[in-house]
């Protein structure tokens, strides 16, 4: 039996359901249920119809799910899958603002701790962040933890007043201005398509910028058919499987996410089996990070 065959076996066995972003390996993509990027999978973790939830991805994730399934088992097929950026914020700044602004709404992107949720107003992901935000009746926001995500949305909310936070994701950082400039001198009649987690520079170079899934969508319905694609090379198993005549090609060679990448086959399979490396959170740090997480899926119908 494969690894993949005894994945299904389990899954059956467990009453279980896969979810697995976009920038986790191809094999394990193919093992899921459920792939796409912290948006959707957020809404289908809150949806899930089993008892237990495998989160293919790193910790903010599986947090995530457990804050909206407190009676489901979540697994994180590898405990150590992190993301830095999820904890570039902090708190006694975010107090700080509290006080110095009587109309502030802290917005945290959902790729942020639970701890970080129980501090804030609302949550967003980089698919439903304009949305949401827009929709806010606070003229002061200051949004956690990721200042290039946050200044993109600025931009096209002129009449609310931000307040940055300086964090940020490395892989989308490390794609730079440069890097697209020789991109685009190597492939001319390629399309520049950016994660608004890139820097300011770097996104105004795009023909568009975007959400993974927006990314996605955006390729697929493209009359054009070569692409650079600027955000973790995960993406490119499903923009190459949605679009087999189409070409895609990185801004640079090193577009990974090591922590995405610690998740394997194997390691699903022996979480399932062992029901290991299960996400624990206290009810009260839930009950507080759940309402952000509820009022983002109800901002964002």
């Amino acid at each position: 039996m494969t690894t993949l065959e005894r994945i299904r076996q389990l899954k059956k066995e467990k009453n279980a359901v896969i979810l697995a972003h976009y920038y986790v390996n191809d094999d394990v993509q193919e093992a899921a249920d459920h792939i796409g990027d912290s948006y959707y999978l957020s809404k289908a973790a809150a949806s899930a119809d089993a008892d237990v939830i495998v989160f293919c991805g790193v910790s903010f994730m599986g947090e995530s799910a457990k804050i909206l399934n407190p009676d489901k088992t979540v697994l994180m097929p590898d405990a150590a899958a992190d993301c830095p950026m999820a904890h570039m914020a902090d708190i006694e700044k975010i107090q700080k603002c509290r006080e110095e602004y009587d109309d502030l709404a802290v917005v945290c992107y959902i790729n942020s701790t639970a701890l970080l949720k129980t501090y804030s107003d609302v949550c967003v992901t980089s698919a439903n962040a304009m949305d949401v935000v827009s929709a806010l009746p606070n003229k002061h926001i200051y949004f956690i933890p990721d200042a290039n995500l946050g200044r993109f949305i600025a931009a096209g909310l002129p009449d609310k007043h931000f307040i940055f936070n300086d964090g940020y994701c490395h892989v989308h950082k490390d794609i730079t201005a440069a890097h697209i400039r020789n991109a685009k001198e190597a492939h001319p009649d390629a399309l520049v398509l950016i994660h608004p987690e890139c820097t300011p520079d770097a996104v105004a170079l795009a023909d568009y910028a975007g959400s993974t899934t927006g990314i996605i969508k955006y390729a697929s319905e493209s009359s054009c058919d070569e692409f650079i694609i600027c955000t973790e090379g995960g993406v490119f198993k499903e923009l190459r499987d949605r679009n087999p005549r189409k070409r895609f090609y990185p801004a640079h060679g090193h577009q990974c996410c090591t922590d995405m990448k610690r998740i394997t086959l194997e390691k699903v399979a022996f979480a399932l089996e062992h029901m290991e490396h299960a996400v624990e959170l206290d009810e009260a740090t839930r009950r507080k990070a759940a309402r952000p997480l509820e009022r983002m899926l109800e901002l964002a119908q």
